[in-house]
């Protein structure tokens, strides 16, 4: 498959980067600093500024899917529109936990534990969410990840979920870069969750 990778030069991004072409997919990866870009067979790396719709477009037209793992200061609508230029059929977003319920109706990002630090990030994940709810013409998907997303092994397990904070038996809400990047691609692969959010830990 031909993706892109916008934002590749993050964690999130690199680790998915490294697992679409450790796959056998052809990876185009678009970032302002390419050269932090993870290398490798079938990895190219090339300069891009998706704050520009138009500019996007032309870097992605011809791919089979678009995976964006860029922070939430790029607005859902300038994704969609080069998605649409490009006529790409499908985009997959890198989300934030903070918008998973962890009781019916209760967003973790409302809760009176969650860190002041992430909130406004957290928020512009709620964001960018609801946009794409409204959303028809497009084929996406929102990737929330676990509550904590950090440096570790690939497993190459998890449990998926939909809407709800997946915990491990201790209450915890944990998954890799490594293993959340399996998810992702998993889900490129073998799409479940058309125009959904979908979540992932252990």
């Amino acid at each position: 498959m031909k993706i892109a990778v916008l934002g590749a030069s993050g964690r999130a991004g690199s680790e998915i980067t490294r697992e679409a072409a450790a796959r056998g997919h052809d990876v185009l990866t678009i970032a302002r600093n390419p050269e932090k870009i993870p290398t490798g067979e079938g990895i190219a790396a090339i300069a891009g500024d998706a704050s520009d719709a138009d500019s996007l477009a032309s870097l992605i037209a011809g791919r089979d899917a678009t995976i964006s793992a860029l922070h939430f200061d790029i607005p859902a609508e300038t994704l969609l529109a080069a998605v649409r230029k490009a006529a790409v059929p499908r985009l997959l977003v890198t989300g934030g936990a903070g918008s998973l319920e962890i009781a019916p109706g209760v967003r973790l990002v409302d809760t009176p534990d969650f860190p002041a630090e992430w909130k406004e990030f957290a928020l512009g994940g709620v964001e960018f969410l609801d946009a794409l709810k409204s959303v028809t013409d497009v084929d996406w998907t929102f990737f929330s990840p676990a509550a904590l997303i950090f440096e570790g092994p690939r497993t190459g397990s998890y449990r998926p979920g939909v809407d709800q904070l997946v915990t491990d038996e201790n209450g915890e809400s944990r998954i890799s870069f490594a293993d959340y990047a399996i998810a992702m691609i998993d889900e490129l692969e073998t799409p479940k969750h058309s125009r959904a959010r979908f979540t992932a830990g252990y």
